[in-house]
C-alpha cells in the first residue's frame, strides 16, 4: 500500500499515483474545509485534488457524523504483523481456489488441443 505524502489539498495532486492510495487525516480534513469554503465547485476540487467528487462527500459526511477528532482514523486492512491467523488463513483459501479454479480450466484446454 502507498501512503499519500502529507500534502495540502491546495499543492497540485494531479501528480502520476499508484492505487491504492491512504490519504492523510489532514489532507482529508483540509479538503473537506476547502469544499464546504465553496470558493470552488466539488467537481473543480476533486479534480485537482485527484479524488473523485463522491469520495470528498463521503469524506464532508464522515466529518459531519463524527466529528473531528473519531473521524478518519481507520486505516484499512491491518498489516500481517497484526492481523489475525483466522483472516489470513482464509484470504490464503481464497487465492488456492482461484489457482485451483485456473487449473482446472488450463486442464481441460490441454485435453482438447490433445484430441
Amino acid at each position: 500500500m502507498t501512503a499519500k505524502s502529507p500534502i495540502t489539498p491546495s499543492e497540485d495532486a494531479g501528480a502520476q499515483r499508484q492505487h491504492p492510495v491512504v490519504y492523510t487525516k489532514e489532507f482529508k480534513l483540509a479538503a473537506v474545509a476547502r469544499l464546504k469554503d465553496g470558493k470552488q465547485t466539488a467537481q473543480a476540487l476533486a479534480n485537482e485534488l485527484g479524488v473523485r467528487r463522491n469520495q470528498l462527500y463521503k469524506w464532508a459526511k464522515m466529518l459531519e457524523q463524527n466529528g473531528p477528532e473519531a473521524s478518519f482514523t481507520s486505516r484499512g486492512r491491518k498489516p500481517e504483523s497484526e492481523e489475525s491467523e483466522l483472516a489470513r488463513v482464509k484470504r490464503e483459501l481464497s487465492r488456492v481456489k482461484e489457482d485451483f479454479e485456473l487449473l482446472k480450466k488450463l486442464e481441460a484446454s490441454f485435453a482438447r488441443m490433445k484430441r
